[in-house]
């Protein structure tokens, strides 16, 4: 019996770890993107190609955020771990979708800083979100 408990145990925390570690990589992903989006913006302003390059960029970076809560919903939902990066990972989702709004409006005033604060955020999860086999935060 205590050999099937530390058994599943065991695989439950192998689950974790692959859900962390793809958390880890999507909010990695999220933050290059959003990176990427700076660059094509200067792009934008000096070549001809930059805004086709801005755009594909734009709907990457929304793939990227949408891969972003689905990591995130499945790094809670196995083993009932925090509920948190679900919530961050919704509200990059609803940025995201304001700045494809503010970007077809053609509102650079509120785009572009709106653009940093993502990247700003972007960090700040990736550096918050524990590395697999590190000790994990809980709430």
């Amino acid at each position: 019996m205590a050999t099937q408990v530390t058994a599943n145990s065991t695989q439950a925390t192998a689950k974790t770890g692959r859900a962390s570690s793809f958390l880890r990589i999507a909010i990695a992903l999220q933050t290059l993107t959003i990176f990427l989006q700076a660059v094509s913006a200067g792009l934008l302003l000096t070549v001809s190609y930059g805004e086709t390059l801005h755009g594909i960029g734009a709907r990457v970076m929304y793939g990227a955020s949408m891969l972003y809560v689905l990591a995130a919903v499945l790094v809670w939902k196995p083993g009932g771990g925090p509920t948190r990066p679900i919530w961050h990972a919704s509200g990059f989702l609803v940025l995201a979708s304001i700045q494809v709004v503010l970007g077809i409006a053609h509102v650079p005033s509120v785009h572009l800083p709106l653009g940093v604060a993502m990247f700003g955020l972007s960090v700040l999860a990736l550096s918050r979100t524990p590395r697999p086999g590190s000790v994990s935060r809980t709430s």
